[in-house]
């Protein structure tokens, strides 16, 4: 048998050196995630399922991002947050984002998850539409719902401010009484009331012309001028997110739970079901030109909607509150 030679002191040395160096470097790269937090709109649920999903599937990591995904709530001020840098995604609503702009806030939204807002109104079975409440009917409004859509349902069907109650999130009113119908979000309310055995009909307003987007993701100016490829790749991996999510939420759903106990299977079963009901992130634009995409058509009818509504300065520079350029050619296709 042949002897194997000894290797030369400083040769072994020298190979040593580029093993060392070629681990360094290839450790590095797989350490190179850039860090990013996303700050969704509320508890984690179904209608965040996407974003959980790009993280249960390691897509974000695929894409050289590293996410954390924090969880909003009625005490969380988003918007806020985003622009004093403890977040460098937030999920978005157009109406706010249009008067953050107006207010001097440079945030801007670069991708629509949901082609319409998924708010809507639950009404006893008596009410044949929206055009129903304005029959004696009294209506309950959240907060936020005043100076979002109130505003459009009341000049749109000749509602009046009398009519409106405030909305605190307790379904008891509603059940208790047939001549209210609230808000409601048909992955959410709709459950609950048909938990409890309330026989309810559903009306998005989307349907009947409300326009602005919904689960949007928002990002300062900044951000998307100084890290335009960062941008991009969060966008195409959370759009991703939602293909995969739409066609085997369990990882997603996992996450969810445990980020949010109070999340059952019960409800996200119905919640996802909701979504493919209403294609809320698959149809409109999406079904062509892809998930999360937005246009300037859209973006200018909510712009007209606020203006004519008196909840933004006709002066506002609405094209600085969202961008098209991470959405178009996306093709990230249903």
């Amino acid at each position: 048998m042949k002897s194997i030679p000894a290797m030369n002191p400083a040769r072994r040395a020298a190979l040593a050196f580029c093993f060392v160096t070629a681990f360094g470097v290839a450790a590095g790269n797989a350490a190179a995630a850039d860090k990013v937090t996303f700050l969704t709109s509320w508890y984690a649920q179904a209608e965040h399922g996407g974003f959980y999903q790009a993280v249960a599937e390691g897509i974000y990591r695929k894409h050289g991002l590293d996410v954390t995904i924090r969880m909003g709530g009625p005490q969380v001020n988003g918007m806020q947050l985003l622009a004093t840098g403890q977040a460098d995604f937030f999920m978005g609503y157009d109406l706010q984002v249009l008067k953050s702009v107006e207010q001097g806030i440079p945030a801007t939204t670069v991708a629509a998850s949901f082609q319409t807002d998924a708010q809507g109104m639950m009404t006893h079975t008596d009410v044949k539409g929206l055009a129903g409440l304005k029959d004696g009917k009294t209506v309950l409004v959240s907060t936020s719902g005043r100076t979002t859509w109130w505003p459009w349902l009341k000049a749109k069907y000749g509602l009046t401010e009398a009519q409106g109650r405030p909305y605190t999130f307790n379904l008891q009113p509603f059940l208790a009484d047939p001549d209210f119908a609230q808000q409601a979000y048909p992955s959410s309310e709709l459950f609950q009331a048909a938990k409890a055995g309330a026989k309810t009909n559903f009306y998005l307003f989307a349907n009947d012309g409300y326009p602005p987007y919904g689960t949007t993701v928002v990002a300062m100016q900044k951000l998307v001028k100084d890290k335009p490829d960062l941008v991009a790749r969060f966008v195409r991996a959370s759009m991703e997110g939602w293909k995969s999510y739409l066609a085997n939420p369990a990882p997603a759903n996992a996450l969810i739970k445990k980020e949010n106990p109070n999340m059952k299977d019960d409800q996200l079963a119905y919640a996802v079901g909701k979504l493919k009901e209403y294609s809320f992130v698959t149809g409109g634009d999406a079904a062509q030109q892809g998930i999360g995409t937005m246009t300037d058509a859209r973006w200018r009818r909510t712009y007209d909607f606020m203006v004519s509504a008196g909840l933004l300065k006709k002066e506002t520079d609405w094209k600085q509150a969202y961008t098209t350029q991470f959405v178009k050619g996306l093709n990230v296709m249903p």
